[in-house]
């Protein structure tokens, strides 16, 4: 019925409306309800826009305001508001012509100039260029988007468009404008839910900066398309004859992976086009929730599930609001095929994300957010990252990096005993879960228990666990937590603490350090002059005198003269430095070091403990244990004494020389077979690495291996691990 209206509108007005206005008007379906009304202010908006644009060409020719108008259809099939499809017609006026806030205002309304002032201050932004810059723009960029959500969206259709349109470029400004893409839009587009322009930035980020891949991929997902709807159909074909038994209406279809997903897979797993298995997986879409898990039962019944990537994200959605039940199968030929089940609005909010809270509602009245409770989703992302970037920690690669583990990071599923469910970052630890609970829970976390069983504080957390955290008041972060944390809010809060902690200490050392230097060369009553004026040294409170002093930045020398004291008069012997913990400790335990640098420092007395055996490319951390020197463990060792006293934690880095070799043990779980070793072995030793010992039982119809093997880093082991991956394709590898 919108859409008669709306066409007869234009049939009426066709003389009135220019072309590009009228495909506007086209691109509103029946999920519009729009009125006459609605229409003259996109008209009025497209009046002013074109007149302030009036002149400005793109780079290939075209009249500028063509792009305006391209990014409110896009917004128009995003579904979104009256008021943000206008300020998508003027998203440019205010960064591009002398138009301004003022006059959007008093033209249009507030909301419209506010989000047109939104997004135009985030055109300015340049990524990969100066640091400090690029965390400035990043800070404004959240602090707008935090405040409304459309500004986002409205910047994400402008980059659609100028990835759609990036031919007319020079290569170099089609790289730069493309890795800012991949880098920041298309991992934002992924965390607000917006999965289809994730993929759409992404095979353009592959268009520009690696075209021969891209139409490689192309091309060989064009000429096998024959073959995988033919497969696709016969996979189908007896799900659909179970959905029609027991009446459920769904859609069920094959869908090729996107471009850029195909070549990541052949980079990662160096593998060619025609061995991915997982070129495509099969959607069904149903009508209710309660069909998804009748749907599941049937498809489970026709074909064999693997159960290890079995996932109910209806149950516990994911962190961006999604929602669908993955499960992978084995078809016929024992082909692996993926089967997302989910509902029609899942469906759309899969696709369209953030931007599926803005659809129009029946009888005309418009809403911004549909489902608040949703939104929420969205909005507690944000305000975490607000949160982070206000604190006092602005350092630009720090935030740059806390940025890149929100917006890329895989998500696992938590609860507490009480039945509350935590979304962590894969990896995360029981450390990660108490800072998910509260700060100060954090703070003092001490253990934490897994089914009353005591686990240790750097255990990696599984997706399902239950875990209860406990505190202790007399607990606090120390350094090493730091190594095994995997979120923002922890690395934010703990890193907050240990400077807090060290600028207390760092006082504390400076005045000793200090009134004992003094006391030395008899001009202790200095020291109260320094602490009534401190301005001499630049500083308005002494504190961060005796602070930077403990630190190094100042020399005693230095702050002598400054309170015009003549060194010469005195038998000065040099600054007196009260040693760290490191070189206390180095001074004891001299011997040969394997490959690690402690504290800086190469020739500490060090071990490798077989518990964890960490190899060069692993992270690692040190721990001191009188008498035996440094214990080098893998960060995530279960026997690293990460509630022990925080002092004996130590820093330590890969220094390698040398032709050092290393212990590093693997189990493996395979389908018991004919020459099954064989083909392990042989996989080792064409890679000329040495097997110190195999041990391999078998039992119902499984072979578990377990082997020791000598390597000279990650890097090694790596492609060791991956060889053995393609050799005999184990259900199970775990490094011990």
């Amino acid at each position: 019925m919108v859409l008669e209206n709306l066409k007869n509108l234009i049939s009426v007005n066709s003389n009135k409306y220019p072309n590009e206005f009228q495909k506007i008007l086209e691109a509103f379906n029946d999920e519009y309800t729009i009125n006459e009304q609605d229409v003259n202010l996109l008209w009025s908006a497209y009046k002013f826009g074109d007149y302030a644009h009036k002149g400005q060409k793109r780079k290939s020719g075209k009249p500028y305001f063509t792009h305006c108008v391209e990014v409110c259809i896009q917004l128009i099939h995003w579904h979104m508001d009256i008021d943000t499809l206008v300020a998508g017609l003027l998203h440019d006026t205010i960064e591009d012509t002398p138009v301004k806030k003022i006059d959007l205002e008093k033209k249009f309304n507030k909301d419209i100039a506010h989000l047109v002032a939104g997004v135009s201050k985030l055109s300015g932004i340049k990524f990969k260029d100066y640091k400090h810059k690029q965390a400035e723009n990043l800070m404004k960029m959240f602090l707008a988007v935090a405040k409304d959500l459309r500004v986002i969206i409205i910047k994400f259709s402008d980059r659609l468009h100028n990835m759609k349109t990036l031919d007319s470029l020079p290569k170099e400004k089609q790289i730069r404008i493309s890795q800012e893409t991949k880098d920041l839009y298309a991992p934002l587009a992924h965390r607000l839910g917006m999965n289809e322009l994730k993929m759409d930035y992404e095979n353009l980020v592959l268009k520009y900066v690696d075209n021969n891949s891209y139409k490689n991929i192309k091309k060989k997902i064009n000429t096998t398309n024959k073959v995988r709807n033919k497969f696709i159909e016969e996979f189908i074909k007896p799900i659909q004859s179970n959905l029609l038994t027991f009446s459920i209406n769904a859609k069920v279809f094959g869908r090729a992976k996107h471009y850029y997903s195909i070549y990541r897979k052949m980079n990662l797993q160096s593998k060619k086009f025609n061995e991915l298995y997982d070129l495509f997986a099969i959607r069904i879409i149903v009508d209710k929730i309660e069909e998804c898990y009748s749907v599941l039962g049937i498809v489970h019944q026709i074909y064999t599930p693997m159960q290890e990537r079995f996932k109910d994200y209806i149950a516990t959605p994911k962190s961006n609001g999604y929602q669908s039940i993955h499960t992978t199968v084995f078809g016929k030929n024992e082909n692996i095929i993926e089967v997302q089940i989910r509902t029609k609005s899942m469906d759309r909010l899969a696709e369209v994300g953030v931007a599926a809270h803005w659809i129009y509602k029946e009888s005309g009245h418009r809403v911004k957010h549909v489902a608040n409770n949703k939104m929420n989703v969205y909005i507690e992302w944000l305000r975490n990252l607000v949160e982070v970037i206000k604190s006092e920690d602005k350092d630009p690669n720090e935030l740059l990096e806390l940025l890149k583990i929100d917006l890329f990071e895989d998500e696992i599923f938590v609860f507490t005993p009480k039945g509350e469910v935590h979304q962590l970052k894969k990896g995360s630890t029981p450390i990660d879960f108490a800072f998910s609970i509260h700060t100060q829970i954090g703070l003092k976390c001490s253990g934490a228990k897994i089914e009353d069983k005591i686990i240790p504080l750097n255990s990696e957390l599984k997706n399902g666990d239950t875990v209860k955290i406990i505190t202790s008041p007399n607990h606090m972060p120390n350094q090493a937590w730091l190594k095994v944390v995997r979120t923002t809010k922890a690395i934010t809060h703990i890193k907050r603490f240990l400077k807090k902690e060290e600028e207390t200490k760092s006082i504390e050392l400076g005045k000793e350090i200090l009134e004992k230097s003094l006391r030395k060369i008899k001009k202790v009553k200095l020291f109260r002059t320094i602490e009534k004026n401190p301005e001499k040294m630049g500083y308005n409170n002494s504190d961060l005198i005796y602070s930077n002093f403990a630190k190094g930045k100042h020399t005693f020398k230095e702050i002598l003269e400054k309170y015009d004291i003549i060194l010469d008069e005195l038998d000065l012997v040099s600054d007196n430095k009260q040693d760290t913990l490191t070189q206390k400790f180095i001074r004891r335990a001299r011997g040969i070091a394997k490959g690690v640098k402690v504290g800086g420092i190469d020739n500490a007395m060090i071990s490798f403990p077989k518990c964890c055996s960490p190899i060069p490319g692993d992270k690692i951390i040190g721990y001191i244990t009188k008498g035996k020197g440094v214990s080098v463990h893998r960060t995530n060792c279960s026997n690293v004494p990460i509630k022990q006293s925080r002092d004996r934690f130590i820093d330590v880095e890969w220094d390698l020389k040398g032709t050092n070799m290393f212990l590093v043990r693997l189990k493996i779980v395979f389908e018991d077979r004919k020459d099954l070793l064989k083909d392990l072995t042989e996989s080792t030793s064409s890679l000329k690495i040495n097997i110190k010992s195999v041990d391999i039982s078998a039992h119902d119809g499984l072979a578990t291996c377990l082997m020791i093997l000598e390597v000279k880093n990650i890097k090694e082991f790596n492609v060791l691990q991956q060889k053995i991956i393609n050799t005999i394709n184990p259900i199970k590898l775990d490094r011990m």
